[in-house]
């Protein structure tokens, strides 16, 4: 176990460095991250093997870090500063997510009537290509300090796109499941799978909130935030332990709720504070969840990437995009959220993994080619899909105007010394 965390340790150091790297040509250090997890992973170099990757320490480990993560969509979450904007982010991110499996579903539907394939199998694809990772969005959102419409509407939407698309993909593989003699999951545990990590990040965020409230020492504040983050991920790994009997709660909804709860309740310039001294930590939390991501992409499935994997990227990009611009228009959002925040939802691993597993399962039972189809599918375009995506994205944020272009010391110095000239001025 010491050798494998020397090995981690080793990786996580070596993508920060070529994250650096790669931001000095200009492109979004996840990038690097991600490439680093492909290739110290379990199928190329594999200093972490498949072993490592599926010890239960390293499974808790990845979850408190995803938990960390979901902070940085909490502390945005305040309800003051979306209450005009709420609506809005609300009708995008149902019709982006609805109408993206609606089109997927509707091309696979038509591909699989060409290819003489069962039409059922459509709606797996569909209910898999609404899900959106939002760790590499926000990673980029953390990296540029992006801040505008875009940026603002990105990160809410990020935790609703999860719930749709939990609620989505979980009925859909039940019905086909319950249909077709497969395995299909119950309705309590899709239920609990969606209602669990807010109940507990709400609960605990409350309570830590207003312990927060009456103290005024700011390293104390952050002493009882952690003491609360780490009992909220200690909740959620007793609950998914001894009621799910393996991972199956979203942590990044559950930090991201305990977040919400706390920053609503507490003064805005005590959780700037606290943030500030937050900050090493969820910098060192998008290294590892990005990673993380990079190392179950089987490089190998690209050289057998077929005409399937083609149509899924595609059809996948034309209905986030597409259904983003539609949502925009419908609730009169602004010019740069209907133009741009689709190419922000492009990024795919994770979640999508997740429910690839949950519908091999499912399929395995019905028909194992229908299932080996899907996995190579779906890892194919993710690893494909999750550069280009990743690229689009900070395009995107920059041509939304959201990234703002990084002053030379130089231009600085020029400005300091300026300021003198002018104050004498106005004197």
């Amino acid at each position: 176990m010491i050798v494998s965390i020397l090995r981690l340790f080793a990786i996580f150091c070596i993508a920060y460095v070529v994250g650096k790297l790669v931001s000095k040509i200009k492109l979004p250090a996840i990038l690097g991250w991600l490439i680093t997890g492909i290739v110290f992973g379990p199928y190329l170099i594999e200093i972490v093997s498949l072993q490592i990757t599926d010890t239960v320490w390293y499974k808790i480990f990845i979850k408190v870090f995803e938990c960390f993560a979901g902070v940085m969509i909490g502390r945005e979450i305040v309800f003051k500063k979306i209450a005009k904007s709420g609506k809005k982010i609300i009708g995008i991110t149902i019709v982006q997510a609805l109408g993206t499996f609606i089109f997927v579903s509707l091309v696979f539907a038509i591909t699989f009537a060409i290819a003489k394939l069962p039409l059922y199998l459509a709606f797996v694809f569909g209910g898999i290509a609404l899900a959106t990772a939002p760790a590499p969005a926000l990673s980029i959102v953390n990296e540029y300090h992006t801040d505008g419409p875009v940026t603002k509407t990105l990160i809410p939407l990020a935790a609703i796109d999860d719930v749709i698309g939990v609620i989505v993909f979980f009925t859909t593989i039940s019905i086909i499941g319950a249909v077709k003699g497969g395995q299909s999951v119950s309705a309590l545990s899709t239920v609990g799978m969606i209602v669990l990590p807010f109940v507990i990040g709400i609960g605990l965020g409350a309570l830590t909130g207003f312990v927060i409230r009456k103290i005024k020492n700011v390293i104390l504040c952050f002493t009882v935030l952690m003491t609360g983050l780490a009992c909220c991920i200690g909740i959620g790994i007793v609950i998914d332990y001894f009621v799910f009997g393996s991972f199956m709660l979203n942590y990044l909804l559950i930090g991201m709720s305990f977040a919400s709860a706390t920053a609503n309740l507490i003064d805005e310039c005590k959780l700037e504070k606290m943030m500030k001294i937050y900050a090493p930590i969820l910098n060192l939390s998008l290294i590892i969840v990005i990673v993380n991501l990079g190392m179950p992409l089987d490089y190998r499935l690209i050289a057998g990437a077929g005409v399937f994997t083609v149509v899924y990227i595609l059809s996948r990009a034309i209905g986030k995009v597409g259904c983003a611009y539609l949502g925009g228009k419908i609730t009169k959002s602004d010019s740069r959220v209907t133009k741009w925040l689709g190419f922000t939802l492009l990024p795919h691993s994770g979640v999508s993994l997740i429910f690839t597993g949950i519908a091999v399962n499912t399929l395995t039972a019905i028909d194992p080619t229908l299932a080996t189809a899907v996995s190579g599918t779906i890892v194919a375009a993710t690893i494909i899909n999750e550069i280009i995506a990743v690229i689009l994205a900070k395009i995107a944020f920059n041509k939304a105007g959201e990234i703002k272009p990084i002053k030379k010391v130089s231009e600085v110095s020029e400005q300091e010394a300026d300021q003198p000239q002018v104050a004498n001025e106005m004197e």
